[in-house]
């Protein structure tokens, strides 16, 4: 037999799944459930504001969303409740969070995430079951599903530990509700990436011929110049979403340089029905580890 034939023969079988493989992507690794809602108007200062979020407190000590809002032992998360609400337009105490209620639309979305990682990258994989919802609203016309992930090293950002969007997302950013600045987005109080208070940003976008994201958002949101993201790409199969990052564990400006050992702020978001801004699907934040069984995720190495 030809030799180079048995090479890709030998590599197809590496790919597939045989003896003692290292598969290249997180397929096989251990699943995480977690539960994406709608948050609807919750800007950080909401976040921040005792009167109306009784959790307010612990944030301003450092309390992560997830130590009252998951029970950790049975892996409940109140994430599917709030998001009912809230897109419904109930109140919250005082206020609605969503003061344009959007009637028929999901509250949450379960999604299965897996995390692995090699010598040089981190594997990130997202599956869910399409909703199949329609407002008939194209507020991104090029793009029916994106898939962003935020990274950011623990201890940089002030009330990191909120994770997820919350850190960057403020009543003054565009698609607000009254705001009319249609230019300004997510942003750090103070955020620097000279003094490394930024979050990572990378994203995919399953429009046809749309570039995925490899940026940061510090004093703004930058939607380039990272050199980290190696590949981003999604397919909807038989009623299901699977959306893989292949992101370099270095990277250079705006780019989270990842170790074993450490651990980083960790959050993703879902925008379906072709929605923008606002108007999309947040997790609570969680840490992300290589190699660190602390961690909420706990990417092992392949």
């Amino acid at each position: 037999m030809n030799k180079s034939l048995i090479a890709v023969s030998a590599l197809g079988l590496v790919m597939a799944g045989g003896a003692g493989v290292v598969f290249a992507d997180a397929s096989h690794a251990p699943t995480h459930k977690i539960t994406v809602f709608y948050p609807g108007a919750s800007g950080m200062e909401w976040i921040l504001k005792g009167l109306e979020h009784s959790g307010a407190k612990g944030i301003k000590k450092g309390e992560a969303c997830i130590s009252c809002h998951l029970d950790e032992k049975t892996g409940n998360e109140e994430s599917a409740e709030f998001g009912r609400k809230i897109v419904a337009g109930e109140k919250s105490k005082d206020a609605a969070l969503e003061p344009a209620p959007i009637k028929g639309k999901p509250g949450s979305i379960p999604v299965t995430v897996q995390a692995a990682h090699d010598a040089g990258n981190l594997y990130l994989r997202f599956s869910w079951k399409d909703t199949g919802f329609n407002s008939g609203k194209k507020m991104d016309a090029d793009n029916p599903i994106k898939v962003g992930v935020m990274l950011e090293e623990a201890g940089k950002v002030e009330n990191d530990t909120v994770g997820g969007c919350w850190a960057t997302c403020h009543n003054d950013v565009r698609t607000m509700p009254g705001v009319k600045d249609d230019k300004k987005t997510k942003y750090i109080k103070d955020g620097n990436l000279a003094s490394g208070k930024f979050y990572d940003l990378i994203q995919f976008r399953s429009g046809k011929g749309q570039k995925p994201v490899d940026g940061y958002i510090a004093d703004k949101r930058v939607m380039e110049g990272g050199k980290a993201l190696t590949e981003a790409k999604g397919e909807l199969k038989g009623g299901t979403w699977t959306v893989t990052f292949t992101r370099k564990l270095a990277g250079g400006e705006g780019d989270v340089k990842l170790e074993p050992g450490k651990l980083y702020n960790f959050g993703f978001a879902i925008h379906d029905d072709h929605t923008s801004g606002r108007y999309h699907y947040v997790s609570f934040g969680y840490t992300l580890g290589l190699d660190n069984a602390k961690a909420n995720i706990n990417a092992v190495k392949q």
